[in-house]
């Protein structure tokens, strides 16, 4: 193609001309949540069920958010305990940080609820915080960033969501807000 040349690829410029439909996640009155567990989306693969779930460490704008290395660290341990819990590990399909740094997504299979998650989520944080050994997979060959960790922030952050959160988990850390007006 020229420098000067103003051709797009194919479909490029009518894609830009239509209004782009806000996607679910968008549509939440993040003003309004809190620190919780939430349904996020519920999805049909085939005949399984994967349920999203927000699980919001940060009221969004409203606080500090982590760090990026508390965040990975906290993926790293999380997604190993996750994936070594006796009971729901066949159905953890994957937990990784929002870009926000506000939370995670959890996706598992199955129609699930909030609190479906409680207790997983309450012995998996309790895992983090209490967490004194080498993080798995910091490491060159087994991560794409392995110098990026805080053990030290992750486990405070893990040990605030636990205390302030799941130990005295109810109907407004479960539900999203419903959004006031039209």
């Amino acid at each position: 193609m020229h420098k000067n040349s103003t051709a797009t690829p194919s479909g490029a410029a009518e894609n830009c001309k239509k209004e782009m439909q806000k996607i679910p996640s968008f549509t939440i009155d993040h003003t309004r949540l809190e620190r919780g567990i939430y349904v996020s989306r519920k999805d049909r693969v085939g005949v399984e069920v994967i349920t999203t779930f927000d699980v919001r460490l940060k009221r969004p704008n409203a606080e500090p958010v982590m760090t990026p290395a508390a965040a990975h660290t906290i993926e790293h341990l999380m997604a190993t305990f996750l994936r070594n819990d006796a009971e729901w590990r066949d159905r953890i399909i994957y937990w990784g940080p929002m870009g926000c740094l506000t939370g995670f997504y959890l996706l598992v299979r199955g129609d699930l609820s909030s609190k479906d998650m409680v207790d997983l989520l309450r012995r998996g944080f309790a895992f983090v915080a209490d967490f004194d050994d080498e993080i798995p997979g910091a490491n060159a060959k087994d991560c794409g960033n392995w110098q990026l960790h805080d053990l030290d922030g992750a486990r405070a952050e893990a040990r605030k969501y636990v205390e302030e959160t799941l130990e005295e988990i109810t109907a407004r850390n479960l539900v999203y807000p419903v959004s006031e007006g039209c």
